[in-house]
């Protein structure tokens, strides 16, 4: 019978993030949270002789969320960049879990033509002693698992 051994959990604190942006590799030093979904399109299949409805899965949306210290430049210049042109940024992003303690090991996440919902222009707050922090969501089109956790 296996056991979690404490050890093994993943220390969020323990990896990186970075955005391919225009060619350039942007590391997200400055992000506090990082999180990417896929939901699972489903129709639902109802068949004669059967009192429990079946699900037959259409396709997947991915969805992300940000959270940031509010100190770079980075999003806003991408949304200028949109208002100017008209035309959007894409970009890929690459998220990595590396807790060096866990014998679970290193995962790497590509997340691929992710592109902002909305981007925090300017923000004060005179009622917080906390650092500004700022949440910018995103989707996805396609991700891929470069690598996987160790089985343990």
């Amino acid at each position: 019978m296996k056991t979690l051994n404490a050890p093994d959990t993943i220390s969020g604190k323990a990896g990186r993030a970075y955005a391919k942006i225009n060619g350039n590799n942007e590391e997200l030093f400055f992000a506090k949270t990082i999180e990417a979904t896929v939901e699972k399109n489903k129709s639902e299949v109802k068949a004669i002789g059967k009192r429990m409805t079946g699900h037959k899965t259409t396709g997947a949306n991915g969805t992300g969320s940000m959270t940031l210290y509010y100190m770079t430049p980075l999003f806003r210049e991408l949304i200028r960049q949109w208002k100017e042109t008209g035309v959007d940024v894409y970009f890929d992003m690459v998220v990595e879990n590396d807790d060096e303690e866990s014998a679970a090991g290193k995962q790497t996440v590509l997340l691929i033509d992710c592109n902002l919902d909305s981007v925090i222009l300017a923000k004060l707050d005179g009622d917080s002693d906390d650092a500004l922090d700022e949440d910018a969501d995103f989707t996805f089109e396609d991700f891929d698992i470069l690598k996987a956790f160790n089985q343990i």
